[in-house]
């Protein structure tokens, strides 16, 4: 079982869904973004998502943009994101890069696998990679024990989510609205239909993202998904923060109370 695998394992057995934080590779700069990430795994984030900063960023709202845009003019390389991913691997904490699947493809696909993994990395979220496309990725993937993470959305037909699942590791990540990344005011319906419809296809976990802001909305996405995934909240703290620090401070309260919301969520069930 990978160690995304075993922080599913590790929740169910206590009654609860898991935390899922993003955070892009090489924003504010490479050092911060690992000692943010680092600070997410203490303050109780289960999988951390590391982003890998791409130029034409599709399902990315403004927030993340921003700070992929950030990350690329200071200069990011993947030899960067991997870094992170073994500071975080390091520290205990499942590590995923969630990457669009140019950077991929130019890299090398075995190569990219190969050094993901020897990083300590657990797996690729690939947002654009379809299943009838993903046979080189899923060949390194089974190669170098890694999951291969992909999306379903509200428009996914049953014959669709029957395919993804399929093919699927770790987890199914359940886009629980139509549209770019971004904090939602309220969790829609359609993330607790989605995620009935997956289970009617696999046996893996389910995580709900796009959109979750704070505790309660996670503890909403809990009480029917098995994992709760957050970005554009996280990395708002960093944008909006006067100082590093003060960011800093911003994501471990945030992580602090959305590790709440998780367990809470569960138990009121």
């Amino acid at each position: 079982m990978s160690t995304v695998g075993t922080a599913f394992e590790k929740a169910a057995a206590e009654n609860r869904a898991v935390l899922i934080g993003y955070l892009p590779a090489g924003f504010p700069s490479v050092d911060g973004a690992i000692t943010a990430a680092l600070v997410m795994a203490e303050a109780g984030a289960d999988i951390i998502e590391i982003g890998l900063p791409y130029s034409d960023p599709l399902m990315d709202g403004p927030v993340i943009q921003e700070a992929v845009h950030r990350a690329l003019i200071g200069g990011t390389r993947v030899a960067d994101v991997l870094r992170t991913v073994e500071a975080v691997a390091g520290a205990g904490v499942a590590a995923l890069i969630m990457t669009y699947w140019n950077p991929v493809d130019r890299y090398g696909v075995d190569a990219f696998a190969r050094d993901l993994a020897a990083a300590g990395g657990s797996g690729l979220i690939t947002p654009d990679l379809t299943p009838e496309e993903a046979g080189p990725w899923l060949a390194a993937a089974s190669e170098y024990k890694l999951d291969p993470v992909f999306l379903v959305a509200p428009s996914s037909s049953d014959e669709r989510i029957a395919l993804i699942t399929s093919v699927s590791g770790g987890f199914v990540y359940a886009a629980s609205l139509m549209g770019t990344t971004g904090i939602r005011d309220l969790v829609g319906a359609e993330a607790a239909v989605l995620v009935s419809r997956v289970r009617q296809h696999t046996s893996l976990p389910v995580a709900v993202g796009l959109g979750v802001k704070d505790g309660q909305q996670a503890a909403q996405v809990a009480s029917f998904a098995d994992g709760v995934i957050v970005g554009t909240a996280f990395v708002q703290r960093l944008l909006a923060a006067d100082d590093y620090e003060a960011g800093l401070q911003g994501i471990r309260d945030l992580t602090a109370e959305l590790a709440a919301g998780v367990r809470s969520g569960r138990q009121a069930d």
